[in-house]
């Protein structure tokens, strides 16, 4: 099968070449197309001009995006992936956007014959390197049986949640807890110092037992050294709030939480922490 994958960022650049590893005939698009000539440097594969250009000989087109404006540039118009990938393809999209453009998309696909799976993805950076994402898919059960060799060559977990756009409602639940998870571990080391203890001993005894998470794990240390030039992004992570946000505002959940850490993020922003990593929440915190 010859796969295409469009946006070669952060996160799609290692997802492509896992592709590549997997023995799948590959195409890429980027919109730099410098960064998909590097690609097809390092992997091999062939790059494409235009969405449409990696889309015409695909069964099936993984996209990775920035958000929705950039999602439907892709998608549509004479150089996007609907007017070109033939009937019957499946159309993945691990892009964290709105639940609605997935509908959107979803709805559009299926009126071109084509399959259509919201499929955002968890675990950073790193675990796109290490082909160990986890992946929470909204769409149908046939289509998922189509694209589920595809996704197992970068994905440790691959959750079906439901019809089209669950997949982005799931993403949201995912942020959503992060972002608490991580204003708490934030407080709880901010706590500890000023206290007076040693962090490294608090975390020793702490992350045995009910608060241990992921976050304390493999961010407190840098946390407590003021070290945040990786992972991923504030901006990215308010891009992603604001998602929930407004989700919540349609659905009438109550997300008091969310607002209150999107805020501190804010600050963070403010400090000149667009880019650091999300457990710069700490950052805000007085020394």
């Amino acid at each position: 099968m010859r796969i295409a994958f469009v946006g070669l960022g952060v996160m799609g650049y290692p997802m492509a070449g896992h592709l590549v590893r997997s023995g799948y005939e590959t195409v890429v698009y980027n919109r730099t197309a410098s960064k998909a000539e590097h690609w097809v440097d390092e992997f091999g594969g062939d790059s494409a001009l235009t969405p449409a250009a990696a889309a015409k000989e695909a069964g099936v087109v993984c996209v990775c995006v920035g958000n929705d404006d950039d999602l439907r540039q892709v998608m549509y118009g004479s150089v996007g992936i609907l007017e070109a990938l033939p009937a019957g393809g499946v159309i993945v999209d691990h892009t964290t956007s709105s639940a609605s453009v997935a509908r959107e998309l979803g709805s559009a696909a299926a009126d071109k014959s084509l399959g259509f799976i919201d499929a955002p993805v968890s675990g950073g950076q790193a675990g796109a390197e290490n082909g160990q994402l986890s992946i929470m898919l909204g769409g149908s059960d046939a289509d998922l049986g189509k694209v589920r060799p595809v996704l197992e060559s970068y994905a440790k977990s691959i959750t079906h949640i439901g019809g089209v756009g669950s997949g982005q409602l799931c993403k949201m639940v995912n942020q959503i807890c992060i972002a608490g998870v991580l204003q708490g571990l934030a407080e709880g080391l901010h706590f500890a110092h000023k206290a007076g203890l040693d962090e490294a001993l608090v975390i020793e005894a702490i992350s045995a037992g009910a608060a241990q998470s992921w976050q304390m794990e493999n961010r407190w240390q840098t946390m407590v050294d003021g070290e945040f030039d990786f992972g991923f992004a504030v901006d990215w992570m308010r891009k992603d709030l604001g998602i929930a946000l407004a989700e919540a505002r349609q659905n009438g959940a109550k997300l008091d939480l969310t607002e209150l850490v999107d805020r501190y993020y804010e600050e963070v922003q403010q400090l000149g922490g667009k880019r650091w990593d999300t457990s710069a929440l700490i950052a805000r915190l007085p020394k």
